[in-house]
C-alpha cells in the first residue's frame, strides 16, 4: 500500500482534480442507488402491490429539503399523479422513464469521474518518467559502471510501462469502486439489516483467499521484471558487440545465453499467469457461493418467516448483484497490480538511489581558474580494489602535464577525478588551493573540456553534436571549431553538411571523423582546462598531424592534462608522469626521462621499433 500511495503522490497537486472527481463520483453513486431503489416500486406496479391509500398520502408536493425522505416523497407524489391520470399502465411508464433517466445520469457522471482519473493516470506516468530521468542524470559516473545498462533501460521502459498498465489503470477501481461498494452495502442494510449481517459473515472468506493470492503474485511479478532486465542487458550487449560476436563465430554461444534467459522468463511468466488467471474464477465462484447463501437465507425470511416482502427481497438481490461487479473489479485489480507493485519497487529503487557525488549546501562557485590543480596524497579504489596510491603532482595554470604508462595503470582514473566524476578515498584534489569537494561541481565542469578515447556522440545533427552543452552556439563559432579540429572539410562533403544526422553513436561516420567531432566540441567550449584522454588515438596519420597541431595551438596558455598512447604527441609537455600499477614511478620532461633510461625510455623505444 505504501508503494501505491507513493505512486499516487506523483499526481500532485490533488486540488486540480479531486473536487471534480469527488463531485462526479458522488452523483454517480447517488443515481446508481436510485436505479436500484426504483426496482422496488417497479416490481410493486407489475405485481399489483401498489397501495392506493399509501399513495394518497403524497397528494401534495413535499417541501424541498436535502434528504432521502424528500426524494422518496417527491417520487411518490409524481407516482400518485401518474396513477390518478393514467392508471396502472401509466404508472409503469412513469417508473420506467425514471429508471432510464437515472441510469443515464449515473453512467454520465461515472464517465466524467473516469475521465478525471484518466487525466491523473497520464500525469502520474509523465511525472514518474521525468523524475526517473532527472535522478539518473544526477547519478555519479560510477553507478553506470557498476550497473547493467540493459537493466537500467528495462526499469525506465518496461517497469514504468508495467506500472502504467497494472497500477494507474486500477485508479478507477480503487478510487471509485470502494465508495460504490460502501454505498450499496448501506442500501442493503436499509433493506434488511438481518440479511446484510448474514452477508457480512460469509464474505471474509473471499477476502482471505484473494489476499494470500496477491502476496504470491507480487513475488512472481518481481522475479519476472528482474528477468526482463537481464534479457534487455543481453540484447544491448549483443547489438552493441555484433561485430565481435561474428568475428569470433560466437553466434551459437550468444544464442545459448539468450535462449537460457528467455526460457527462464517463460517459466516465471507462466507461473505468474497461473496465479493471475486463478483470481477471476476464484472470485466468481466465491461470489456464487455468497449469492447461494443469500438466496437460501433470504428465501427463508420471505417464505417461512414472512418478515421480508418479495419485492424487497428481489430488490435486495439486484442491489447485491450491483455490489458484485465493483467488488470483483477490486479483487481483480488487487491481484493484477501486484506485478505493477513489483515493477514500481524496482523503479523507486532507481529513483531513490543517491548520487555519491553531491554539493555541499554552501558550495563555492568557481568563477575563474587562476593558479593550479593539485593532487595531494590521492588514493582511489573501485569497490575494494585500489587503483591509485598516494598520487602527488601539480598542474600549474597554462602548463601541460602528460600521463603515460602501461594500460590499466590508472591514467584515465586520474583524469576522471579532476571533473569530480569520482571522489578519492584518501587525500585531496585542489583547484586554486580549495578542495574540489568545497566547489559546486557544475561550476568546475564549466571550465573544462574533455575529449576521451571513445567518442561519445548522439543521434542528432553534426551541428548539435558540436554545440552540445553550449547554449546559443552560432553557426560561425561551430564552423570555426570544426575547422580547428580538421573536421570542416568532411562535414561539408556530407549530404546536409552541418545538419546531417550522424546515426546512433555516430555510426554513419568513421572512427577518425567521430573523434574530430568530439575535438571540435571541446574547441567550441573554449575551456580553461583541457583533459585529453588519448584524443588522437582514432585518427589516421595525416589527420592526427593536423589535429595535433590544432590542439597544440589550442593548449597554449591553457592548463592541459593529456593521456597519450602515442608518446610522440606529448614530447613537448611541461611534465610527464609515468604511471604504473596506480603509482607515479617516474616524472620529468621528455629529455630528462630519456636520460634516466627507465620505463618511459623503454616505452619510447618500443614505439620506435
Amino acid at each position: 500500500m505504501k508503494t501505491y500511495l507513493r505512486i499516487i503522490n506523483f499526481a500532485k497537486p490533488l486540488s486540480s482534480f479531486l473536487p471534480q472527481f469527488v463531485s462526479t463520483s458522488f452523483l454517480s453513486i447517488i443515481f446508481g442507488l436510485i436505479n436500484i431503489s426504483l426496482f422496488f416500486p417497479l416490481l410493486n406496479v407489475i405485481f399489483e402491490k401498489v397501495d392506493p391509500e399509501t399513495l394518497a398520502k403524497y397528494t401534495e408536493k413535499p417541501e424541498f429539503s436535502i434528504s432521502g425522505d424528500y426524494i422518496i416523497s417527491l417520487f411518490n407524489h409524481y407516482m400518485y399523479i401518474s396513477s390518478e391520470l393514467n392508471g396502472r399502465f401509466g404508472t409503469l411508464i412513469y417508473v420506467c422513464i425514471m429508471v432510464t433517466t437515472s441510469v443515464f445520469l449515473s453512467n454520465l457522471f461515472r464517465y466524467f469521474s473516469t475521465i478525471t482519473l484518466s487525466r491523473v493516470r497520464v500525469r502520474v506516468i509523465k511525472n514518474l518518467r521525468e523524475r526517473i530521468f532527472i535522478n539518473i542524470s544526477k547519478l555519479h559516473v560510477g553507478y553506470f559502471t557498476e550497473q547493467r545498462k540493459g537493466d537500467i533501460i528495462s526499469r525506465i521502459i518496461n517497469d514504468v510501462q508495467m506500472v502504467e498498465s497494472s497500477i494507474t489503470n486500477s485508479l478507477k477501481v480503487f478510487f471509485l469502486d470502494p465508495p460504490t461498494v460502501i454505498a450499496y452495502f448501506a442500501f442493503l442494510i436499509f433493506l434488511s439489516p438481518e440479511l446484510t449481517l448474514f452477508t457480512f459473515l460469509i464474505l471474509p472468506l473471499s477476502g482471505i483467499l484473494i489476499t494470500e493470492l496477491a502476496k504470491r503474485l507480487k513475488k512472481s511479478g518481481m522475479e519476472n521484471q528482474q528477468s526482463i532486465g537481464r534479457i534487455n542487458n543481453i540484447l544491448d550487449e549483443t547489438l552493441g558487440g555484433m561485430r565481435v560476436i561474428k568475428a569470433f563465430n560466437a553466434e551459437k554461444y550468444i544464442d545459448k545465453v539468450f535462449g537460457s534467459e528467455i526460457r527462464k522468463y517463460a517459466r516465471l511468466n507462466f507461473s505468474f499467469e497461473k496465479k493471475n488467471q486463478l483470481a477471476s474464477p476464484m472470485s466468481e465462484f466465491l461470489g456464487v457461493v455468497a449469492v447461494s447463501g443469500i438466496l437460501i437465507y433470504g428465501g427463508n425470511l420471505v417464505i417461512n418467516e414472512g418478515t421480508m416482502a418479495p419485492s424487497a427481497f428481489l430488490t435486495y438481490l439486484g442491489a447485491f448483484a450491483m455490489v458484485l461487479t465493483p467488488a470483483k473489479n477490486i479483487s481483480r485489480s488487487v491481484t493484477a497490480m501486484q506485478r505493477g507493485i513489483a515493477a514500481a519497487d524496482r523503479v523507486f529503487d532507481l529513483v531513490d538511489t543517491p548520487s555519491e557525488i553531491t554539493n555541499k549546501e554552501d558550495a563555492l562557485h568557481l568563477e575563474a581558474f587562476k593558479e593550479d590543480i593539485r593532487f595531494e596524497n590521492v588514493s582511489f579504489a573501485y569497490a575494494k580494489e585500489k587503483v591509485l596510491k598516494d598520487i602527488n603532482f601539480t598542474i600549474k595554470k597554462g602548463k601541460m602535464v602528460a600521463l603515460v604508462g602501461p594500460s590499466g595503470g590508472g591514467k584515465s582514473t586520474i583524469a576522471d577525478l579532476i571533473p569530480r566524476f569520482y571522489d578519492p578515498i584518501e587525500g585531496e584534489i585542489k583547484i586554486d588551493n580549495i578542495s574540489l569537494r568545497d566547489y559546486d561541481y557544475h561550476s568546475i565542469r564549466q571550465h573544462m573540456g574533455i575529449v576521451t578515447q571513445e567518442s561519445i556522440l548522439f543521434n542528432d545533427t553534426i551541428f548539435n553534436n558540436i554545440a552540445f552543452g553550449v547554449d546559443h552556439a552560432t553557426e560561425e563559432a561551430v564552423t570555426r571549431a570544426a575547422s580547428i579540429a580538421n573536421a570542416h572539410d568532411f562535414i561539408m562533403q556530407t549530404e546536409h553538411g552541418y545538419q546531417s544526422v550522424i546515426g546512433e553513436r555516430g555510426s554513419k561516420l568513421s572512427g577518425g571523423q567521430r573523434q574530430r567531432i568530439s575535438i571540435a566540441r571541446a574547441v567550441l567550449k573554449n575551456p580553461d582546462i583541457l583533459i585529453l584522454d588519448e584524443a588522437t588515438s582514432a585518427l589516421d596519420s595525416e589527420s592526427e598531424k593536423l589535429v595535433q597541431e590544432a590542439l597544440s595551438n589550442l593548449m597554449k596558455n591553457r592548463t592541459s592534462l593529456v593521456i597519450a598512447h602515442r608518446l610522440s604527441t606529448i614530447q613537448n609537455a611541461d611534465e610527464i608522469l609515468v604511471i604504473r600499477d596506480g603509482e607515479i614511478v617516474e616524472r620529468g620532461d621528455h629529455n630528462s626521462l630519456i636520460e634516466k633510461g627507465g620505463l618511459y625510455h623503454k616505452l619510447i623505444s618500443m614505439q620506435a621499433v
